[in-house]
């Protein structure tokens, strides 16, 4: 980097040859659609072919079998000497819970049996042979939101580089979208994105800052459509932690272009880079159980498939026209606006007659996950809130049955786990109830024999065992297919040993359970009492937690083992021990956390076939992580020694937009701090965070300060 030889003064705003971080706006119009009417003529592209309605029959036909069948055999364990009030419930749970297990067992067969038999569920995309031609102009989109950007860079550096190996470089623009609100690290992206350009070649390569953060991640999408998506035809929205291989990218155009009618492609993404156990657990199930749901999930949507919010390629036209968000009525967290912004999106274009495709068997998608029980909640309580947001979104009028499916499904993957807990709490005050609680053996009315209030145990434990066996089952039949497969097999390190690890990993899934039940079950409480999650930055794979972050997490869900175990005991041992699954997971629920988010050296039992052989984009997107870091400090400091940083910054600046009377009131306290201020060291101790970022959005403040001596520069002042 340029050493500043000039006062930062010298460097006006537009001194920056090429118009700065970005190209020239191709603006798109894209408004917010209408949940209470249809607008516009609706395509008829996705038809819904026959083959498909009767996969969708299998399903649901075998659900209801599945859930018929088990809750009349669970009302043969309850009914002797009648059904209680409590008994009724618990029963009433079992059929909820018991069919949602079913719904997910039923997809799972089918997609073991596309996948023995070779077949390509979704879109059939080939992963293999010569790379086609494209066209079509794209712009890969990667959202940034107060990430480490050396890593952030690092990930985008890869895709870059290998796009350009395969020489379709020329049909891609790269833009890195940034809500980034610390000002420290808003600057070291500016300076580390300046270092990729000089790695890769300024062209094709932008950045731009939004400091106004409306709607988080689908405001910054929309807001790039309307600013730059009519230059474009079509858009691979990633995450911040997103990985794709250059044909893999390539190829997704192409199936675009192939397939007209198609507004959306979804790629299954691989966890990769976990260095955790926990991290490791989700990656080595994601990548054996993975495939397997996908596939079946796949098979069964047909043109009505769902958006996963990233790795994902979208027909920017049809997404401007359709998927515009509305801001919900009402007061967060159900009001305001939408979270998890991409069900949704997918719903409003297919409610216009795109196609929405799945392509399970692409390959070449990659993600990061939480590194630990606690990252994993708390990802999973913004999800929560973003999901529980679509009850008023289910109403709206247009919306495809299937679209409302994905919807319900969204919805109800959190609102299991307060049913679970419920149905455990039934349980055990039923057998309280049982015990403390004199029976009445002989009812009112005539009875030659008394009435013997007792449960089957044997009949109990096969209805326990049957439901066990819908979840894992899947399990067997997704190892099934590994093993099946030469390449598979070898990919893993045998048979042998990804056995033991899915063995290893369902019990310390089941074990980790009962706290992720106790943690959904809070946040479900938590929004529905009106508290709003708000936009925390995710941990990734390096991030640790602290031993009294630990501690105070997981003390509620051990507390409540302790009162179930200690209940349970009290009615009976064999009691305790019937229930000691779940006692055990949350009486332990600390040492299981610590124990998880522990790093490990090596994969062991869990290792996939991307820690044998990393694809080429993962191997060098860690080396580059890898590699010596660019030295940052403050936002201030940075500006002050490097004159290209600044003009960039200054250069990428919005003109400010202020309404008569309207003051800003960080930029007005900022002021008046510089004002008492003597030095640059003095200012950057005195402004807080939302004063910084309203400085680093005013260029002519932002210059006022940058003229401010050093501390050590005014000591050596003379006199």
């Amino acid at each position: 980097m340029d050493s500043v030889t000039a006062s930062p003064s010298l460097a006006p705003a537009g001194d920056v040859a090429g118009g700065g971080f970005l190209p020239p706006e191709a603006p798109l119009t894209m408004v917010p659609s209408r949940f209470d009417q249809v607008t516009g003529a609706k395509r008829a592209g996705g038809r819904i072919e026959t083959a498909v309605q009767i996969r969708r029959l299998f399903v649901f036909a075998g659900t209801a079998l599945l859930t018929v069948a088990g809750g009349y055999e669970m009302y043969d364990v309850l009914k002797v000497g009648g059904i209680t009030v409590l008994e009724g419930l618990l029963l009433v749970f079992f059929l909820v819970l018991l069919a949602w297990i079913a719904f997910s067992f039923l997809p799972a067969i089918a997609g073991f049996c596309v996948l023995l038999a070779g077949r390509q569920p979704g879109l059939p995309i080939h992963s293999e042979g010569p790379l086609p031609d494209i066209a079509s102009r794209t712009a890969m989109l990667l959202p940034t939101y107060n990430e480490d950007p050396h890593h952030v860079m690092a990930r985008l550096r890869a895709m870059v580089e290998q796009v350009a190996e395969i020489g379709h470089d020329a049909r891609f623009d790269w833009f890195l979208l940034s809500d980034t609100t610390d000002p420290d690290i808003w600057i070291e992206e500016e300076l580390t994105f300046l270092a990729l350009r000089r790695a890769c070649g300024a062209e094709r390569l932008y950045y731009r800052h939004r400091s106004d953060n409306t709607a988080r991640k689908s405001g910054n999408i929309a807001e790039w459509v309307r600013r730059f998506g009519a230059a474009y035809d079509t858009m691979i929205v990633l995450d911040a932690d997103s990985l794709m291989a250059g044909d893999t990218i390539v190829r997704l155009v192409h199936a675009m272009e192939k397939h007209p009618d198609a507004a959306l492609i979804q790629t299954q993404p691989i966890i990769v880079n976990a260095r955790s156990l926990f991290g490791r657990l989700q990656q080595f199930a994601g990548r054996v159980y993975g495939p397997l749901i996908a596939a079946g999930n796949a098979w069964w949507h047909g043109p009505e498939s769902n958006y996963w919010g990233h790795n994902a390629i979208i027909r920017v036209k049809a997404f401007a026209q359709e998927a515009g968000l509305p801001e919900l009525r009402g007061r967060k967290p159900f009001g305001g606006h939408i979270l998890s912004h991409d069900f949704v999106e997918a719903a409003l274009m297919r409610r216009a007659g795109w196609a929405i495709y799945m392509a399970p068997t692409l390959g070449g998608s990659f993600e990061e996950g939480p590194p630990s029980m606690l990252d994993f909640a708390a990802r999973d309580r913004r999800w929560c809130q973003g999901n529980l947001q679509h009850l008023a979104v289910l109403p709206a009028r247009g919306l495809r049955w299937v679209s409302r499916l994905h919807l319900m499904t969204g919805i109800g993957s959190y609102l299991t786990a307060p049913l679970w807990l419920i149905f455990l709490v039934l349980g055990l005050l039923i057998s309280l109830q049982a015990y403390f609680v004199r029976p009445e053996y002989f009812p009112k009315g005539f009875a030659l024999f008394p009435t013997w209030p007792a449960q089957d145990p044997v009949l109990a434990a096969w209805v326990f065992a049957a439901t066990m066996g819908l979840l894992i089952v899947p399990k067997l039949l997704a190892y099934l297919v590994v093993i099946g497969r030469r390449k598979e097999r070898a990919a893993f390190a045998g048979s042998a040993r990804v056995l033991a690890g899915i063995f290893v990993e369902t019990v310390l899934a089941a074990l980790m359970a009962p706290s992720m039940m106790i943690f959904q079950s809070s946040a479900v409480a938590e929004i529905l009492f009106g508290r709003d999650a708000g936009w925390q930055v995710q941990r990734r794979g390096d991030g640790e937690v602290t031993r009294r972050e630990m501690y105070r997490k997981f003390a509620a869900p051990t507390l409540f083992g302790l009162v179930m175990g200690l209940s349970a005991y009290a009615v009976s041992v064999p009691l305790l021990l019937w229930m000691s699954p779940v006692v055990t997971g949350l009486v332990l629920a600390l040492p299981i956390g610590l124990l998880t988010s522990r790093r490990m050296k090596a994969a062991a039992l869990f290792a996939t076939a991307e820690d044998k052989c990393p694809p080429p984009v993962v191997r060098r997107a860690s080396q580059l992580a890898a590699a010596p870091r660019i030295e940052s400090g403050s936002a201030l400091w940075q500006l002050q020694q490097n004159n290209e940083l600044l003009r960039y910054h200054l250069t990428s600046l919005p003109a400010r937009r202020v309404k008569p009377g309207q003051i800003d009131v960080a930029l007005a306290v900022a002021r008046a701090k510089i004002e008492e201020c003597s030095t640059l060291d003095d200012a950057t101790a005195w402004l807080d965070k939302a004063e910084m970022r309203a400085i680093l959005n005013d260029a002519a403040m932002l210059r006022r300060l940058l003229q401010m001596p050093r501390s050590c520069e005014r000591n050596e002042l003379p006199g």
